[in-house]
């Protein structure tokens, strides 16, 4: 969603911009028409399609595609400029994640067109993606191969807590922090909260290892106060059959709904309705769904591997914490002996996000990224 509206954005402020990707839609493919530049929201996207259909995204369709409009842009460039060899350029390749083929190739065919290159890591290179799958072969890989890539990228960050975790991978070119486009509600969203209810919690997200939520069912286990947990979201079959019988095992299962997938012109009433959002994550360069909870007045209580869990605790949003258990535990039961606090952040938060968030103010931000960018080279 970031990576689209950011397209939308460029293109809305006069921006030229073309997108390539391809038809990947999880295990299944987009019903679009491959090899065909159309116009989706008014950005011009090519779809191509892929060898492989797993997350490796293996397309030479696009590759090739990539190789031939940086070379012609370079042909105009050469023509306009009638000096055989331009030192200045005039486009970026921007690309977004880390270990596909899609993003590493294009990096190497980047690299070996002297082409100007901007990463956005989307999480994708934190310590924690080191570690959680085929670990042994990323580091060799990192080594040999992505890390002399990488250090011929500018970088684009999320988070303080994401350029921290770049700077000990590599040394890029430059690295730049602006946060995540969001999108925010377009009806107002209210809800007014009785002190003596249940504390009424929620997790929004997709439902992986990643997100925590057997620290987040222990620290339930424990609670000496009345609560309700909405978990919204999907993941894969016997991950998630495997939570619900630890829910089971901890006795806490009939004060958890499982309520699936949420469209988006739902969740943010969803959200509004309960008091607090978790999300005891692991790892998180940002999280757009803390802003989400926010914009429609819902605190938060974040693990302190959130990229946001800096700005919520500067702003007064919520809560982090160690992610442990009695970590988690400690701070619901003072939430729900301090409800007050929620309704105060309900009546706050709204308004703070829209002017951090808006629109207006992150394209200027990129906007100027992409000109420093094109300046140093």
């Amino acid at each position: 969603m970031s990576v689209s509206k950011l397209c939308e954005e460029l293109v809305k402020v006069g921006q030229s911009i073309e997108v390539l990707t391809t038809t990947a839609n999880g295990e299944k493919e987009l019903n679009v028409n491959p090899n065909e530049k159309q116009l989706v929201n008014g950005v011009p996207v090519t779809y191509f399609k892929r060898v492989t259909k797993d997350h490796t995204h293996f397309s030479p369709a696009l590759l090739t595609k990539l190789y031939k409009e940086i070379n012609n842009r370079k042909e105009i460039r050469i023509q306009e400029s009638h000096n055989p060899q331009p030192t200045t350029h005039n486009f970026i390749i921007h690309i977004h994640a880390w270990w596909n083929f899609v993003s590493v190739l294009s990096c190497l065919i980047a690299v070996l067109t002297k082409s100007v290159i901007l990463l956005s890591p989307r999480g994708t290179l934190s310590s924690y993606s080191f570690g959680n799958r085929n670990g042994i072969l990323k580091k060799l890989f990192h080594f040999l191969i992505g890390k002399p890539l990488l250090e011929k990228c500018h970088f684009h960050v999320t988070s303080e807590k994401e350029k921290a975790a770049m700077l000990i991978l590599c040394n890029p070119k430059s690295i730049t922090v602006i946060a995540n486009f969001v999108r925010f509600p377009i009806e107002d969203h209210k809800s007014i909260k009785e002190e003596s209810d249940p504390i009424n919690l929620i997790f929004m997200s997709r439902i992986e290892e990643k997100k925590g939520l057997p620290t987040l069912f222990e620290s339930l286990s424990c609670l000496e106060i009345p609560y309700f947990l909405t978990i919204a979201g999907n993941g894969e079959k016997k991950y998630v059959e495997q939570l619900k019988q630890l829910c089971i095992d901890l006795n806490i299962s009939q004060n958890i709904n499982w309520i699936g997938h949420i469209a988006d012109d739902k969740k943010f009433k969803l959200l509004s309705e309960h008091d607090l959002f978790v999300l005891p994550s692991h790892d998180e360069n940002f999280a757009n769904v803390v802003i989400e909870s926010l914009s429609v007045g819902t605190a938060v209580l974040l693990s302190e591997n959130v990229g946001l869990a800096d700005y919520v605790t500067e702003n007064e949003f919520g809560w982090t914490c160690v992610n442990q258990p009695a970590e988690y535990k400690q701070h619901l039961e003072y939430c729900y002996k301090n409800k007050p606090i929620l309704q105060n952040i309900r009546k706050k938060a709204p308004k703070k996000i829209r002017e951090d968030f808006s629109d207006s103010a992150l394209i200027t931000k990129y906007i100027d990224m992409y000109n420093k960018v094109l300046t140093s080279h």
